[in-house]
């Protein structure tokens, strides 16, 4: 049995029935980072899948926020064990795993995040341990605490909801509210009631087998909207849309891109 003294902010907050949202970090800079972790942010989502951030760039950002209030977690390009394994490696204390759209995938990312016998996670967290709260008890710590969010992101996974949301391991299903759009055929258009079909469906099954659900939203509007349907995680603003918030309060007017070709 795993002995820890020590909850993950992010899931007792979730657990007390609160909600979570976390600034999207999609830029190789460990400044945004920190500046981040600062502004009430309960996480940090460093985008790995979709951005040039690298595994030396994400070890910064844990380092350069280790006391600050937001926790940091990774979104790797693909569910497999080693690309877990490697940003856990790094100190992050959460995982997210894109197109999770069979019981399989979700079983192997929950394995990912666990030692055995919980997991298939491979020992070698020198260096997280040094940001990780319970330094001397990493293994049991870790095991108890790592939160494993799962992507919902293609009609196949709707279609296979009910087994991957009854995956033990699994904390958050996070509908990619854009790729499964685009997946349905809809070309990321929002607001369709076929989109909005098949997230009542994961609503549902979230819901019965007891996950956190979760899903984008990008105003303090839709976090209470979606709230309201019983959403908790929120994936929120890049650092480069705070940018261009911060610039339109001030007054200014964006320029258009032109293409250089």
């Amino acid at each position: 049995m795993m002995q820890t003294n020590w909850q993950h902010p992010v899931r007792a907050k979730l657990q007390a029935g609160g909600s979570v949202l976390g600034a999207t970090i999609t830029t190789p800079s460990i400044e945004a980072a920190a500046l981040a972790a600062t502004l009430g942010f309960d996480f940090l989502w460093v985008e790995m899948e979709h951005s040039p951030i690298t595994l030396e760039t994400l070890r910064a950002m844990v380092l350069a926020t280790r006391a600050l209030p937001a926790a940091v977690f990774a979104r790797v390009p693909a569910i497999e064990l080693w690309t877990a394994k490697r940003v856990m490696d790094q100190g992050v204390s959460g995982v997210i795993f894109p197109f999770a759209s069979t019981a399989e995938r979700a079983r192997t990312a929950a394995q990912a995040c666990r030692y055995p016998p919980h997991g298939k996670r491979g020992s070698g967290a020198g260096l997280a341990t040094f940001t990780w709260p319970e330094p001397d008890n990493y293994y049991d710590s870790a095991d108890a605490n790592m939160m494993t969010i799962v992507v919902i992101e293609e009609a196949l996974a709707v279609e296979n909801i009910e087994e991957i949301a009854a995956t033990p391991g699994v904390d958050v299903l996070f509908i990619g509210t854009s790729d499964l759009s685009f997946s349905l055929g809809l070309r990321g258009r929002q607001n369709e009631p076929l989109l909005e079909e098949n997230i009542a469906k994961v609503v549902e099954a979230g819901t019965k087998h007891g996950k956190f659900l979760g899903r984008p939203a990008w105003s303090a509007e839709l976090v209470s909207k979606y709230r309201e349907e019983g959403f908790q995680f929120f994936q929120s603003q890049t650092e480069l849309g705070l940018m261009r918030m911060g610039a339109k309060a001030l007054g200014l007017k964006e320029a258009p891109v032109k293409a250089l070709y």
